[in-house]
């Protein structure tokens, strides 16, 4: 089952996605796909489509899931993309936060921050938490994630890399989280190991890799994450993004303002953005 959430920002509705991309409101049976909502999906999955109200026209879709409490990384967590980075894989994995600020809807605008001059794109798989997981068997893991989405980590290299200190302000300016445009349930989307994924920049092809080349997989980052923190339902979990992110070109390639950037992952939908100058 796929759940969307739509309407202006900060006044998002929750949704059922039909299989032809039709929306169907849920406000009668849950006021967000968040929280303890998270926690009740199956139930949601029981209700017949053709019960609730269609929405009409081509509303705003808004993230995925709403009122997130951590926005949690992955970094090099693909080996192909180490690889182009100049990087070896690390021996546990790198993680490091995004704002929750930063989260905005699937198809909102990429706001290039005031002085950027090295605004990146990096199409990844993310998953969201669904009961509270703390000292998690990477057995049990799965029992814990209430479905996948599409994630743009957006990010500054200089103010990553060049600034010194913690990534989180490269990773973090308004806009810089994409995601959705749907919340897709683990049944649904079957092997997320073998999910192809891909991202354009103004219609030219600049990544396009699989899951397959994940190095730590969902149910270990689950384990391993909640060895040092509790994970909350709502909680997002970025997982890594693979080869052809602007950085690793030669010269480097970045976003400006006027650039269109479309991304998918096979089974998750897609996004579309448009860069816009921060005023």
């Amino acid at each position: 089952m796929k759940f969307a959430r739509y309407g202006e920002r900060g006044a998002e509705k929750p949704a059922l996605v039909e299989e032809d991309g039709t929306l169907r409101d849920l406000s009668g049976h849950v006021d967000d796909i968040a929280g303890d909502a998270l926690t009740r999906l199956d139930a949601l999955k029981a209700i017949d489509p053709a019960s609730l109200p269609k929405v009409e026209g081509t509303p705003r879709l808004g993230a995925c899931v709403g009122r997130t409490g951590k926005f949690i990384c992955i970094g090099l967590n693909y080996a192909d993309h180490a690889a182009e980075s100049g990087l070896e894989v690390p021996p546990e994995p790198v993680i490091f936060a995004k704002y929750t600020s930063a989260i905005c809807g699937p198809n909102d605008p990429i706001i290039i921050p005031r002085g950027s001059e090295k605004t990146d794109w990096e199409v990844e798989l993310g998953f969201v938490i669904g009961k509270k997981a703390k000292y998690v068997d990477e057995a049990n893991a799965m029992d814990h994630v209430a479905g996948f989405c599409v994630i743009n980590d957006v990010s500054e290299r200089a103010y990553q890399i060049e600034r010194s200190g913690q990534w989180s302000k490269g990773k973090s300016s308004d806009n810089f989280g994409p995601t959705g445009p749907w919340l897709v349930t683990p049944d649904e989307v079957g092997d997320f190991d073998k999910l192809h994924m891909w991202l354009d920049v103004n219609g030219e092809r600049m990544q396009d890799g699989s899951t397959a080349t994940m190095v730590y997989r969902v149910p270990f980052l689950i384990s391993y994450l909640s060895q040092f923190f509790t994970l909350e339902p709502g909680d997002i979990i970025s997982t890594g993004t693979p080869p052809g992110v602007g950085l690793g070109f030669t010269p480097p390639k970045y976003l400006k303002a006027g650039d269109e950037v479309r991304l998918g992952i096979e089974k998750l939908g897609e996004q579309r953005q448009v860069c816009v100058a921060d005023d």
